[in-house]
């Protein structure tokens, strides 16, 4: 858990994995520079699975979603920011569906949107997720929360999440697990992303689109080889450039 100043929802996010009905976990909490109370909170929860680092320099976000991801010494790895947080059924209907067949790697499900503002929630996802080889899906329709998600450990021996990234790293390194893993998928909902002022992926429309733009040039050449689609990153792309002038025209 990646920890930079998380003090408004960081108890309800911790206090969902201690109420995980699968009791055999541990937390990796970053302490990422946060001048808050985060720290104060996180150690009134006392509880021995919880582990604790901190660094004296800011992080970016994946940079310390690896260094988290070294330091775990279960099979399995998870992700959880402090503003969301788990369904108490969370790890123990994916540990279950790991345990089903040894070949599967990665897992994620469906999960709820709550409205900070309006304190209402919808499912994320209406439709059926996709799961096997879904690469081409996940271009067309990114439908991955990095908050439901669990992969085999083994996966960070040869792929890491790239710390260019501060807004689309989930993305990015999901697209490239999806090249060649299957994923598994329940259905079913089991963690909530809150949605409110702060959050970073809705602020920073320069960044947002300087990393697709990076991305694109970075794929090239399997864009050119025309095994999958682009188009609708393209289309994302330019949405968000649309986002950006309304911005400055202050229309939202």
């Amino acid at each position: 858990m990646n920890c930079h100043n998380g003090e408004k929802y960081l108890r309800k996010s911790l206090q969902s994995l201690i109420l995980q009905n699968y009791k055999n976990w541990e937390l990796i909490f970053w302490n990422n520079c946060s001048s808050d109370n985060s720290k104060k909170i996180f150690n009134s929860l006392k509880d021995s699975r919880f582990k604790y680092y901190e660094n004296n320099k800011l992080k970016n976000l994946y940079d310390v979603r690896n260094l988290a991801a070294s330091k775990a010494k279960g099979k399995y790895i998870c992700f959880l920011d402090t503003d969301d947080w788990w369904v108490k059924t969370k790890l123990e209907k994916q540990i279950k569906l790991f345990l089903s067949d040894k070949k599967i790697n990665f897992v994620y499900s469906n999960f709820f949107q709550f409205y900070q503002n309006s304190k209402k929630s919808k499912i994320f996802y209406k439709n059926i997720l996709p799961e096997g080889i879904i690469t081409q899906k996940l271009l067309d329709n990114y439908c991955i929360g990095v908050l439901t998600v669990m992969i085999k450990k083994k996966i960070f021996k040869d792929d890491i999440f790239d710390k260019f990234y501060n807004i689309i790293g989930d993305f990015e390194f999901f697209f490239r697990l999806s090249k060649k893993y299957k994923f598994r998928c329940v259905q079913e909902p089991l963690a909530y992303y809150r949605i409110h002022s702060n959050n970073y992926s809705k602020i920073k429309f320069n960044d947002h689109i300087k990393e697709y733009n990076y991305w694109l040039e970075k794929n090239k050449k399997i864009k050119e080889n025309k095994k999958f689609s682009f188009n609708k990153i393209r289309i994302i792309k330019f949405k968000l450039i649309i986002k950006k002038f309304l911005r400055i025209l202050n229309l939202i």
